[in-house]
């Protein structure tokens, strides 16, 4: 029966530090074997640090291109995209190499099938400020919001850039504390996109179908922001405790 010859766990995939802010996978030897899995399982923090940090870049990017019918700011922000899916794809390989060749235990194997799923949904919220920036860039020169509305979604990318910065920071510090701020934060982009959904049906509504149809849409893309972030609040709340994860 043929065998796979997997690699030595001192030659195992390791993600390094570069001078643009990137990551890249890279053999490393480590001397001490615990001191080589106690490494990786700090890349994939640093890794989720990373993506956090480039989201909330990226949606506050998104959110600037929105209220100024920024083109320029729309495209900087699709193209950054490829960035985070390639840091999810990085945390995928290292969580499913330390799984198979380490068999991590309680609070290690929690991080490692955890970090799969947080990195899911980083990379979910990476593509939400993408969706908004291609709004922008299809309804350009026009805007894509009416100008009543402006306020409103400054509000929301206000507090989706919040709620991002606080997903990195509960991922970095392990504080469970900062989840029940973080809710706040997701109850906030819940209410504001109640109360869009109640301005485009009402009979004041004055700008079309078309326009209704995009202020839900994007609407619903900061909901779904908050939504994400709060799912990864609660990995690492399951993380630290080993409670069930709760929905």
């Amino acid at each position: 029966m043929f065998t796979p010859k997997l690699p030595n766990v001192l030659q195992i995939a390791s993600f390094v530090d570069v001078k643009q802010h990137g990551y890249w996978l890279c053999p490393v030897r480590i001397a001490n074997m615990r001191e080589a899995y106690e490494t990786q399982l700090a890349q994939i923090d640093i890794a989720l640090v990373a993506m956090s940090d480039l989201v909330g870049t990226a949606i506050r990017n998104a959110t600037d291109a929105l209220l100024a019918d920024d083109l320029t700011m729309a495209e900087l922000v699709i193209a950054g995209d490829a960035e985070i899916n390639q840091l999810n794809v990085d945390v995928e390989e290292i969580s499913l190499l330390i799984a198979a060749l380490e068999a991590p235990m309680a609070t290690d194997l929690r991080l490692v099938m955890g970090a799969v799923r947080m990195s899911g949904s980083l990379e979910r919220m990476g593509d939400l400020a993408v969706h908004i920036a291609k709004q922008v860039r299809l309804r350009y020169p026009s805007p894509s919001i009416p100008a009543e509305l402006s306020d409103t979604f400054a509000k929301m990318g206000k507090a989706a850039s919040k709620i991002v910065e606080q997903t990195g920071e509960i991922i970095a510090t392990r504080n469970t504390g900062l989840a029940d701020e973080m809710n706040k934060f997701d109850d906030i982009l819940d209410n504001l996109h109640r109360e869009l959904f109640t301005v485009v049906l009402s009979d004041d509504w004055s700008h079309g179908v078309e326009s209704a149809i995009d202020v839900t849409l994007l609407s619903r893309f900061y909901e779904r922001f908050g939504d994400h972030a709060v799912s990864v609040s609660r990995r690492i709340i399951q993380i630290v405790t080993g409670a069930p994860y709760s929905k």
